[in-house]
C-alpha cells in the first residue's frame, strides 16, 4: 500500500507509537525481527523490510572463503596481510565508491591466503578481492 500525504509520528518507547496521517491519529505497535519490522494497528498489520545493501557483503562467498567487491570502486587499503589469522566480522579491506568508504569484513574465521589487488587498484562490481582459507 502506498501512502501520499502528510505523516508525522511520536514514539512512547521502542514498540509503541502514535502516527498522524493527514490529521487522523493512529496508535501502532512495532517489533523488529532480523530485517523485518512488523507494524500492528487497529486496522491490521503490515511488514516493512529493511534494506542494507552492505549487510550481506561476502555471505554468498563465505563457503569458498573469498570476498568480492560489492560495487565498482577503488581499493583504499587492506587491513590484513597474507598469512594473518582472521575472525568472522574482522575488517579485511576498505573500498571507496562514490566518495564513501566501505569496510569489507571476514565472513568466516580463517587464514588470509591471497590478496588479489593492491591499494589504489580499481575494482569492478563482483571482483574477488582476497581469499581466506577456512580453519577446520
Amino acid at each position: 500500500m502506498a501512502y501520499e500525504g502528510q505523516v508525522s509520528y511520536a514514539s512512547r518507547d521502542a514498540h509503541n507509537h502514535t502516527l498522524w496521517l493527514e490529521g487522523a491519529r493512529i496508535s501502532a505497535q512495532s517489533w523488529v525481527h532480523h530485517e523485518t519490522v512488523y507494524v500492528f494497528t487497529d486496522g491490521g498489520r503490515d511488514e516493512i523490510t529493511l534494506i542494507d545493501i552492505m549487510a550481506h557483503v561476502g555471505e554468498d562467498t563465505a563457503a569458498v572463503g573469498s570476498l568480492k567487491s560489492p560495487m565498482p570502486g577503488q581499493v583504499v587499503a587492506f587491513k590484513v596481510a597474507i598469512g594473518d589469522t582472521v575472525k568472522k566480522g574482522e575488517p579485511l579491506a576498505v573500498i571507496e565508491a562514490m566518495k564513501i568508504e566501505h569496510t569489507i569484513t571476514a565472513p568466516t574465521d580463517g587464514v588470509v591466503a591471497e590478496l588479489l589487488f593492491a591499494p589504489s587498484d580499481l575494482v569492478a562490481d563482483g571482483d574477488e578481492l582476497l581469499r581466506i582459507d577456512s580453519e577446520g
